[in-house]
């Protein structure tokens, strides 16, 4: 299940929610302040892939294109 952080709009609060595969549109309500007035935050990822002794097979990313679309 992915978590979604949301920033109120109204008391600029910050929260996360767990949102489940099976909501289409959850309503988002702000746990501070009670408002509906949300937009979902951009947040980092909650995983690391390390350069020491990695547990990811050696090659794995070798298909991996650098470009992605992103500039």
């Amino acid at each position: 299940m992915p978590i979604y952080e949301y920033r109120c709009q109204d008391c600029k609060g910050l929260f996360e929610t767990i949102v489940t595969s099976t909501e289409a549109a959850p309503e988002v309500v702000c746990p501070k302040c009670g408002s509906k007035v949300v937009k979902k935050t951009i947040s980092a990822s909650s995983f690391r892939i390390s350069s020491g002794s990695s547990s990811i097979p050696s090659g794995a990313l070798s298909g991996c294109s650098t470009k992605s679309g992103f500039s």
